[in-house]
């Protein structure tokens, strides 16, 4: 591969900002070295037979999105998006790299269930993917599982206190896979809201003839998303298991995982731009059966109850970990529509891969978070915690070259039909104005996106085996 030099940017990681110019030699990067320095000996610009000017610009890692969802099987249907129509939207964005969620169903190997998720994802993707596994069958054969995922680079597994019939752990099945998770080292994710009442409230919501969207989340109070996670927190402190707890809506619940942290305790939080930027009473609460669009659990939470503000508040002060969009996408048309009259059968799910480096970059604008944090949350603490740095996630000598040339000071207007290439027939963000730009990408030091230009290739993205998380407190 060729010899890549991008000059006369801004360097931002998760540490500081700097004026730096960045060679890249094959698929990693060789030298991050001052403008005009001569510290190599020769000119870096004369020898590389690409150049990026990227003056007056940022360059940082490329995105990390640690919780998607792609062809996943869900209520009847699957997620919208293929790995190569996910990826492909994902790299204009600014996403370089995703963790996507294998899927265990009753009766199948987690082994099994892995190899079908590499034959969904193997030569079709964009950019670079990993995967978590969901244990949706905790026995012994299960376990034992475990360890055998951990040696082929998958080291995280997801477990739900949701989703009774289906997916639902009861505590003493939680318990026995965060044993096996402390003794191998890995990573315990959790969806944490308390199923077996949300069961009851929805029946009786359902009963009452309250069936629009907006009474998905009115049956899914936060004070069942609190309780879930103190009770997820208190099972991995008797365990000793690092959790992970993610999509985090509710601002209570985020107070029980600040105090863990503060006690010293492996528990980190995950959450969405779907959670701080939309809500209950604007988008569930759409007429009609709009709201159906803006369905997901954990589900939007209410402005008036000031959870977007404190989500905001947890980010700056480091006890929301990482930014990921749990991009579940489904379309109105045929998916969404099957909860008309129910809405209990509208597929959860949001789609969002596309948009997070830019709808969190807002936040950085308007003032809510600083550019620093925004490249930790969105690039460097999830490679961290998902075992992909110094590789993923950093611009410095070694690392895969997978780095995004961002623009401050250009627009990008989201909808379908302007910077939408998910494969949905709606945007969640539709209309949302952004006061920056994806210019360049490259995934491997290859340029994947040039000027709002698709110019990579399915196939490209390979495989992460992922190593044990490198836990942060």
């Amino acid at each position: 591969m060729a010899r890549t030099f991008i000059r006369g940017g801004t360097v931002v990681s998760a540490t500081g900002s700097q004026l730096l110019d960045v060679l890249i030699d094959g698929e990693t990067i060789a030298a991050v070295v001052r403008p005009g320095s001569t510290a190599l000996g020769v000119d870096l610009a004369a020898n590389a037979e690409v150049v990026i000017d990227a003056t007056g610009k940022y360059v940082i890692p490329g995105g990390v999105d640690g919780h998607t969802h792609m062809q996943m099987p869900f209520g009847g249907t699957e997620a919208s998006d293929t790995f190569e129509t996910g990826t492909r939207a994902a790299v204009f964005g600014g996403t370089t790299t995703i963790v996507d969620f294998v899927v265990q169903t009753p009766g199948v190997r987690l082994q099994d269930a892995l190899a079908s998720w590499h034959d969904k994802a193997s030569g079709r993707c964009a950019i670079d993917y990993g995967f978590h596994q969901i244990v949706g069958e905790v026995t012994d054969e299960s376990l034992k599982g475990m360890a055998e995922l951990v040696s082929e680079g998958v080291t995280s597994f997801k477990l739900f206190m949701a989703y009774p019939g289906v997916f639902y752990s009861d505590d003493g099945k939680i318990l026995r896979a965060m044993q096996t998770g402390a003794e191998l080292g890995a990573l315990l994710m959790m969806h944490a809201e308390n199923g077996i009442a949300i069961d009851v409230l929805v029946a009786q919501a359902l009963r009452r003839g309250e069936t629009a969207p907006y009474y998905h989340g009115v049956t899914r109070p936060w004070q069942l998303e609190e309780e879930a996670t103190h009770r997820a927190i208190m099972l991995a402190q008797v365990t000793g298991a690092p959790l992970y707890i993610v999509h985090v809506s509710a601002k209570q619940a985020l107070e029980q995982i600040a105090q863990a942290r503060g006690n010293g305790h492996n528990v980190f939080g995950e959450t969405c731009p779907q959670y701080l930027y939309l809500s209950l009473e604007e988008q569930l609460g759409a007429p009609g059966f709009e709201g159906a669009k803006w369905v997901c659990s954990t589900p939007l939470r209410a402005r008036a109850e000031g959870h977007q503000d404190e989500l905001w508040r947890y980010l700056r002060t480091g006890d929301v970990t990482t930014v990921a969009t749990d991009h579940c996408p489904f379309c109105m048309k045929d998916q969404k529509e099957r909860g008309i009259g129910d809405f209990s059968k509208i597929p959860n799910g949001i789609g969002g891969v596309e948009h997070r480096m830019d709808l969190m970059f807002q936040g950085v604008k308007d003032g809510r978070l600083a550019l620093e944090r925004w490249v930790d949350v969105c690039c460097t603490t999830p490679a961290r915690m998902f075992g992909m740095y110094p590789r993923k996630g950093v611009i410095s000598p070694g690392a895969d070259a997978d780095i995004v040339v961002y623009d401050p000071n250009g627009h990008t207007s989201i909808g379908v039909g302007k910077t939408h290439h998910m494969n949905m027939d709606y945007s969640a963000y539709e209309g949302f104005e952004i006061d920056g730009h994806v210019d360049t990408v490259l995934s491997r030091g290859r340029v994947v996106v040039d000027d709002g230009r698709y110019v990579g290739s399915a196939g490209h993205g390979r495989f992460v085996r992922r190593a044990l998380s490198q836990n942060l407190i």
